[in-house]
């Protein structure tokens, strides 16, 4: 079935780019990509999408007019020269940025007469059109719920507020996530070839400690938000401190660097020192928090 009133144009075609145009032509949608390279658009091309000769063309096809570039710089480089022809439509922004860039792209749009959503794709490019896949945008919400239909081809969309920072927000949490399971999955690989073990023999009982131990996002998020770390502490920050400096003792003794692992124990004594050693570890967010900090986020979920 095609979608042939959701026309939607892609700016930006490496790896990510493609993947979102090659979702919108397999959905039905007509597609309108254009890359400063254009070469690359020759297997969409083939796949039923359409390429522009240029990026205002690209832009005057469709109503709905997707970015993925490298940067923020990339993002104005492109735009800046077809500004006017953004005057009454949709930009969506999945360039990866901070907030503050979104909302210096909300503000750029918003001079020009176009209506701005800014995205987070959380997903590497072979999820895009999986369930896998899901997208943060904010931005207006009218804005959103108007496009949603075409945005879930590109995975699960997903609302996180009005201003047009939050999606580049929550999008760097994420990933602060995802990189902290890097490093310590990093740490304990080098722990083990460290004694002549193999990393893909060790790797299932690294996965499943790490799975069973994702319990912690859900019941440390509600100590967070209460402020409550000393109620149902099974293993208290003194008990865990001193435990982890063991951590550091063994990577030590077998040459491996401590790199990874000595600022969460500077954090965890600090702590202690102050006083809450018997709240859990999840109080450790008040050493990276200032007390009465500026959020320089507004809104919430929907």
């Amino acid at each position: 079935m095609k979608n042939t009133d959701k026309a939607v144009t892609v700016l930006g075609l490496g790896a990510m780019g493609s993947a979102l145009a090659r979702a919108f032509v397999a959905a039905g949608h007509p597609t309108t990509v254009w890359n400063r390279a254009p070469e690359k658009a020759a297997a969409l091309v083939a796949a039923g999408a359409v390429r522009a000769d240029t990026a205002t063309a690209a832009v005057a096809a469709s109503p709905l007019v997707v970015v993925c570039l490298g940067d923020h710089r990339s993002v104005h480089e492109v735009l800046d020269p077809v500004g006017d022809a953004l005057a009454g439509r949709v930009l969506v922004n999945l360039t990866t940025g901070t907030p503050e860039q979104a909302r210096e792209l909300d503000a750029w749009a918003s001079e020009r007469g176009a209506e701005h959503l800014d995205g987070g794709i959380m997903a590497v490019p072979p999820m895009i059109g999986t369930p896998a896949a899901f997208v943060l945008y904010s931005g207006p919400l009218s804005t959103f719920d108007a496009h949603r239909a075409t945005l879930d081809v590109l995975g699960d969309s997903r609302f996180v507020g009005e201003d047009p920072g939050l999606a580049s927000l929550h999008d760097l949490a994420l990933l602060s996530g995802m990189y902290g399971m890097f490093e310590g999955a990093l740490q304990a690989f080098a722990l083990v070839r460290s004694a002549g073990g193999s990393a893909k023999d060790f790797a299932p009982a690294l996965r499943e400690w790490l799975r069973n131990m994702s319990e912690f996002v859900t019941g440390s998020a509600e100590q967070i938000d209460t402020r409550d770390y000393a109620t149902g502490v099974v293993a208290t920050l003194a008990m865990q401190a001193a435990g982890y400096g063991h951590l550091v003792d063994v990577a030590k003794a077998q040459g491996v660097s401590t790199e990874l692992i000595t600022p969460l124990a500077a954090l965890m004594d600090r702590r202690v020192a102050d006083g809450h050693g018997q709240d859990g570890i999840a109080s450790v967010i008040e050493a990276l928090v200032e007390p009465g900090a500026a959020t320089g986020v507004t809104g919430g979920n929907r």
